[in-house]
């Protein structure tokens, strides 16, 4: 089946790289699916995508209503899981687990509760695309519960591929994205990230749901976790 021909379902698709990815797939003829937990940002991203999207008001830590939205789609192809969460980085020592745990709910969780719901739905020669962080090999200071988090689900994409297949599991991993993400740290923060890459900035959105329409749309690639970072994991 074509990425034209395709159903598709995005998690956490309403803004930053999965309505980068939607508007993507949309312009090449996918049938997109978005959730969001914000009404009032669905419906402009809904607004933004046109007739081959639509929108459902789910959150994805809600298992339950992440099972009923599956119910209703009965069957599609892809799905793609770009629901995340700000917590989860600080000094080790200092960091509250309450506050690794809430992390861990908006994306590990999130992410797992959709893929599990979500499998019996999909299309035999479909896929899963997982979204993690290159924080998860950078042994960076003070990231060390985000590194837990994206590393958990990096763990599962290799092991999911044999367990799952045909169906196809794969992982995009950023780096530093010019994404809502960075909205609560200081732009030094923020520069001083980019000038870590070998490639010295930010990526976009549109530069990740690139990578992301290619793990969809290529049916012999399946349990990678593929780098879209600058060159950020080589430092």
């Amino acid at each position: 089946m074509s990425i034209s021909e395709s159903r598709v379902v995005i998690i956490g698709g309403t803004s930053g790289i999965g309505l980068a990815t939607a508007k993507l797939l949309v312009s090449r003829g996918s049938t997109v699916t978005i959730t969001g937990r914000d009404q009032s940002r669905l419906e402009r991203a809904i607004a933004e995508l046109g007739e081959s999207a639509c929108g459902e008001s789910v959150d994805a830590m809600d298992r339950e209503a992440l099972e009923r939205l599956f119910d209703r789609k009965v069957w599609f192809d892809h799905i793609v899981l770009a629901a995340s969460g700000g917590a989860g980085a600080g000094p080790f020592g200092s960091i509250a687990s309450e506050r690794l745990r809430s992390g861990f709910e908006a994306k590990f969780w999130a992410q797992w509760n959709a893929a599990q719901a979500a499998a019996p739905h999909l299309t035999p020669n479909g896929s899963i695309t997982f979204i993690t962080a290159a924080s998860s090999r950078l042994a960076n200071p003070g990231t060390s519960g985000l590194a837990a988090i994206n590393g958990a689900l990096e763990r599962m994409v290799p092991t999911l591929a044999r367990e799952l297949a045909p169906l196809r599991v794969n992982a995009v991993s950023p780096g530093v994205v010019a994404t809502p993400w960075w909205s609560d740290k200081s732009e030094e923060m923020f520069l001083g990230a980019c000038r870590q890459t070998p490639l010295g900035r930010a990526g976009s959105p549109d530069e990740l749901a690139d990578a992301i329409a290619f793990l969809i749309g290529n049916t012999f690639v399946t349990g990678v976790v593929l780098d879209v970072d600058g060159g950020l994991h080589l430092t």
